[in-house]
């Protein structure tokens, strides 16, 4: 049934012909005489046999005025597919979307061009145009409104829709397909994917609503030879670190390997830069899926965060009844940089408080309860009239951080606020309910000792602190003195 869809599915654009055809990209410029030129371009053939004209409009770019990006941001777009929880998936790719978009006569002569001696301008939107994905991605939403297309996740000219069957999927697909070429898109029939209940889409692996690592993604990286230049250490970055949020600590293993792109260094490739290239390839053969995002009142986002020495780590994870471990939905890290190496303790694991709660609101959104397990036990300052006399971060930081933290603490039912204080390493067998009457509670002044119960005065303590500068550091020390 599954082939019989999928080849149904393709059979769509058996009639579909290419514009550009398999020539050079022939009928996308013109002979002119005028006075305007950009550099000569690169004719290059693809991978597929086909042919790709480029032209660097870098002098145009940097004329052009600004303009709205309609285009989603990567991440966002994995979350909101993160949040389908689909089991079957289909995908499409517009084929030559820039040249199918022809241009204004009065804009062309901008994008004349040289190539073998010849002057040409240019009659279709062009690639290397910083502002041809926007208006492309833009014109292709709008055909989409107009022709009232199925639910569907759009990046330019990559399309996936989804849903809980292939029969589903499918009569979405063909929507779609029958919309784009209304609206006189072309699509490869290559480029058509499913219905699938695995499926790439913009490079990511996509399975029950979770997010993996393909597997020949991962055979690349291990597979890459140490850099022997700066050069080489930033495309090898730049592969890896796209999939930073699957790899715990990822920006704390990276770092040996961000000096030596630095450029007032030199490239000096020692010890520890080998050793944290090898761990990075250890950690992406052990990374995990991400998702899927789920939302409801029996579903429990705890979010775990830790200060540690080189900088703060958290990670985001969900768990509905009936799971033991529950799915992580990612992993941040960050160094410590600039004033924030001078923050005391207890800032440092308020500021991995408040990293951690920007990410995750990012992933579940601002509705969504949290619960905070920090590794220490700070929060309590975030309730308080006052900032600590001890601190070092500014008191706008202070105000920015109270301000987040508290405000998504009380967010729905005050019997149960969004954010509660946990300090636990939960065992897997303990119930992870939250009892109703759990809440956040400010901090209150203690009663003089005079007035203290019997009791109380046996396990009453008093508390000093003094803080003075030498050398222009902060020294300072704290006192605990029991009377008993």
């Amino acid at each position: 049934m599954c082939w019989g869809l999928a080849h149904a599915y393709r059979a769509l654009f058996n009639t579909i012909q290419n514009p550009q055809g398999e020539e050079k990209a022939s009928g996308s410029d013109d002979k002119m005489t005028g006075t305007m030129a950009t550099p000569a371009p690169a004719t290059e053939r693809q991978s597929n046999g086909g042919w790709r004209l480029t032209v660097h409009y870098r002098g145009l770019n940097e004329v052009t005025p600004p303009l709205s990006a309609a285009v989603l941001d990567m991440l966002e777009l994995q979350y909101e597919l993160e949040s389908k929880a689909a089991k079957w998936y289909a995908t499409t790719d517009i084929a030559n979307d820039f040249f199918s978009i022809p241009l204004a006569a009065e804009c062309r002569p901008q994008f004349d061009f040289t190539w073998k001696g010849t002057q040409y301008t240019g009659n279709r939107l062009p690639q290397g145009w910083k502002h041809s994905p926007t208006i492309c991605h833009g014109l292709i939403q709008t055909a989409w409104e107009q022709g009232e297309a199925p639910e569907h996740l759009q990046y330019i000219d990559d399309l996936i829709v989804w849903g809980d069957t292939a029969e589903e999927v499918f009569e979405k697909g063909k929507k779609i397909v029958q919309i784009l070429l209304k609206a006189g898109f072309a699509i490869k029939q290559s480029k058509v994917k499913g219905p699938a209940q695995e499926i790439q889409f913009l490079g990511i692996k996509w399975q029950d609503g979770c997010c993996q690592i393909p597997v020949d993604v991962i055979n690349k990286i291990t597979a890459m030879s140490p850099p022997t230049s700066r050069k080489e250490t930033q495309a090898s970055l730049g592969i890896v670190g796209f999939w930073r949020m699957h790899i715990p600590n990822y920006s704390l293993i990276v770092s040996p390997l961000y000096q030596v792109t630095w450029k007032k260094s030199d490239f000096k490739w020692g010890p520890e830069q080998r050793q944290a290239f090898e761990q990075i390839k250890r950690e992406i053969i052990h990374s995990v899926a991400l998702g899927p995002v789920r939302a409801g009142q029996d579903v429990k986002n705890v979010l775990y965060t830790a200060a540690g020495e080189n900088g703060p780590t958290w990670n985001l994870w969900q768990k509905v009844p009936g799971e033991t471990r529950g799915q992580p939905l990612g992993f941040w890290s960050q160094g410590y940089r600039g004033s924030k190496t001078c923050y005391t303790p207890t800032e440092k694991e308020i500021l991995a408080a408040y990293e951690g709660v920007r990410a995750a609101s990012e992933v579940v959104g601002t509705e969504a309860q949290l619960l905070l397990a920090p590794r220490l036990p700070v929060l309590g300052w975030m309730f308080k009239g006052s900032v600590p006399s001890t601190h070092h971060a500014a008191d706008a930081t202070w105000s920015k951080w109270v301000a987040l933290i508290t405000q998504r603490a009380r967010i729905g039912n005050p019997s149960c606020p969004g954010i509660l204080e946990v300090i636990m390493d939960w065992p897997e067998s303990k119930d992870f309910r939250i009892s109703p009457e759990e809440e956040v509670m400010c901090a209150e002044e203690a009663p003089p000792y005079n007035k203290l119960p019997g009791k109380e005065k046996q396990c009453a303590l008093f508390t000093d602190r003094s803080c003075r500068i030498v050398r222009k550091h902060w020294r300072w020390k704290a006192v605990v003195w029991s009377p008993i």
